[in-house]
């Protein structure tokens, strides 16, 4: 017999395949292969406790340095045994976990006890305050690009240069530095690519350049004027931005008068940093955004989440959506792993169901290892035979997942301190000189920006903008030529540091050309967090050296290039 749902689309699911009609030896209607020649016969691994990693503060405490522990790693490190069995005796869909139903085929919203939690999480505990009627529905996916992909197709029509008009060309708006990976998925189905200026605080909404300006001007030489558009705004990959309440009323509401859909791919949402203005105000003498401001407050006071740390997050744009014109993308890869390819996007009900056809016909849903071992190791264990994550082997369940979630924001904020406060005291050269007036002679001591940086308020990134115009040789050599001296320079045996620059993240060729040679991405995150220092430190150096530069004619370009190809073929998430 065929259990099956029928979903607010009026289609008809399967759940589970369960014995056939008294008297049918088999219901070969399901034309389901046999579970029983399945290899595995349980699925299993250690997982960590939820509380390996020490949490930082919702709120920062003054001196911002005395609110974050030097340490990120507890002493005891003791794992909790993970094992999803081969069958498990409870017959409800969505807490039955086991190989027998994850390894079968299975339903595109996603293997029914995960979806059923991440449902339940995601309009609870993460968006307990969606505006429209009967809230949001989720999808899962293979990860935030897989996600992105459906969306694309869903939303847009293909456009084909020199067949189809150019009146009829469909836009997408993105910032003028986004992730790329958007840009590249969007640009072979024709989407003309619109970027939009950006603040420290992100995509701007008025001024030059900004939303209101590009879409009040379009020119319609360019095709359609845009009705997507993409946008990281927590973290923003490669600025390390963070939008606001306010910046977000004030582009959702550009974005309701103009008809655009926001497609809010949100990896960084959990790693907001609330030292960071406090640090950037103590140094600098002013915070890293006057307006967005994460851990100011409860910012879920009409509805809460259940959990300060979530309450104190900056809501998502899921929370101003009075149209149902959100669609955000979620993803495993920073909170889990990358290799899980294991993600889901919350929107409105018509347009999940939309996204769910497209799954049928492509994915057809995660990997069923993946998504039955984070069940077992959240959920818990649902029968006897299984045992979940957590002390006890009761799985983590959402006071665990949450606390896990604590405890990474924690240890990514240290590390961003750590780098952070040695940029700040190395961005600039101290020059030392003589100088004669009138009859007497001075010490001079001249202070050079070489470069300058804001401190993030989330994600895993700095942002760094070259000061060019001080290196001795501006007036000498193309600025282009200058950063990418300073780049090979960085990546010599003497420092071995490789920074991402800013013209892989050029939203267009005109962004790359005119100004990406003044900026570098650096990222905090991927190495262990007792190297942080020691890197930073070396970047460091390595800039003052250059600094000291008079020629470039011993710039090694044959090194150069093959640091490049290594570089192309890393992922740049």
């Amino acid at each position: 017999m065929i259990l099956l749902k029928r979903n607010n689309a009026a289609a008809w699911t399967i759940l589970d395949p369960g014995p056939g009609p008294p008297g049918i030896a088999s219901d070969q209607s399901a034309r389901l292969p046999n579970n029983n020649y399945f290899p595995f016969d349980t699925l299993e691994g250690a997982a960590a406790l939820p509380d390996r990693f020490k949490p930082t503060p919702n709120k920062p405490v003054d001196p911002p340095s005395e609110s974050i522990p030097h340490s990120g790693v507890r002493g005891d490190l003791t794992t909790s045994r993970v094992i999803v069995p081969k069958t498990s005796e409870n017959a409800e869909p969505l807490r039955k976990i086991d190989l027998k139903s994850a390894l079968q085929y299975g339903t595109a919203q996603g293997y029914p006890p995960l979806y059923s939690y991440l449902r339940q999480f995601a309009r609870e505990n993460m968006h307990p305050n969606v505006p429209y009627a009967g809230g949001p529905e989720i999808i899962l996916t293979c990860g935030s690009t897989d996600g992105f992909a459906k969306t694309i197709e869903a939303l847009a029509n293909n456009w084909v240069e020199g067949q189809d008009p150019v009146e009829s060309r469909p836009g997408m708006i993105v910032e003028e530095f986004c992730y790329m990976n958007a840009v590249q998925t969007a640009q072979p189905r024709g989407l003309c690519i619109v970027p939009v200026k950006i603040d420290n605080e992100g995509m701007m909404a008025s001024g030059h350049g900004g939303l209101e300006e590009v879409l009040a001007g379009w020119d319609n030489s360019k095709g359609k004027r845009p009705h997507l558009m993409y946008t990281v705004t927590v973290g923003q990959n490669p600025t390390s931005g963070t939008l606001g309440v306010e910046r977000r009323r004030d582009i959702y509401a550009l974005c309701s008068r103009y008809d655009i859909i926001i497609v809010e791919d949100d990896p960084y949402w959990y790693l907001q940093y609330p030292s960071a203005n406090d640090a950037s105000t103590a140094v600098h003498g002013q915070p890293s955004s006057d307006r967005s401001r994460p851990s100011s407050g409860n910012f879920n006071s009409l509805r809460s989440s259940g959990y300060p740390f979530l309450d104190s997050l900056v809501p998502s744009y899921l929370s101003v959506d009075t149209d149902g014109r959100v669609v955000r993308l979620d993803t495993f890869s920073k909170t889990v792993a990358p290799g899980c390819r294991l993600g889901w996007i919350t929107t409105q009900p018509a347009l999940c169901e939309r996204l769910m056809r497209i799954t049928e016909c492509s994915t057809q849903q995660p990997s069923g290892f993946v998504q039955s071992m984070i069940a077992e190791m959240i959920m818990g264990p649902q029968n006897r035979n299984g045992r979940g994550g957590g002390r006890g082997d009761l799985g983590w369940k959402t006071d665990g997942w949450v606390r896990w979630l604590q405890g990474l924001r924690g240890s990514y904020e240290r590390r961003m301190q750590t780098m952070c406060t040695i940029f700040d005291d190395g961005k600039q050269l101290v020059k030392t000189g003589r100088r004669q007036s009138m009859s007497q002679e001075w010490s001079v001591v001249d202070m050079v920006p070489m470069y300058d940086f804001v401190w993030p308020l989330g994600g895993m990134f700095v942002w760094v903008k070259l000061n060019l115009k001080t290196h001795p040789l501006w007036k000498k050599t193309s600025h282009e030529k200058l950063s990418r001296g300073l780049w090979i320079h960085l990546t010599t045996p003497e420092y071995l540091v490789l920074v991402a620059p800013g013209a892989l993240f050029a939203a267009t060729e005109a962004i790359r050309v005119e100004k990406s040679f003044s900026y570098f991405r650096i990222c905090f995150a991927a190495v262990d967090e007792q190297d942080v220092a020691p890197m930073s430190h070396r970047f460091v150096e390595g800039v003052k050296s250059f600094w000291a530069k008079k020629r470039l004619d011993d710039i090694d370009e044959d090194m150069a290039e093959d640091v490049e190809q290594r570089l192309l073929g890393i992922q740049m998430c």
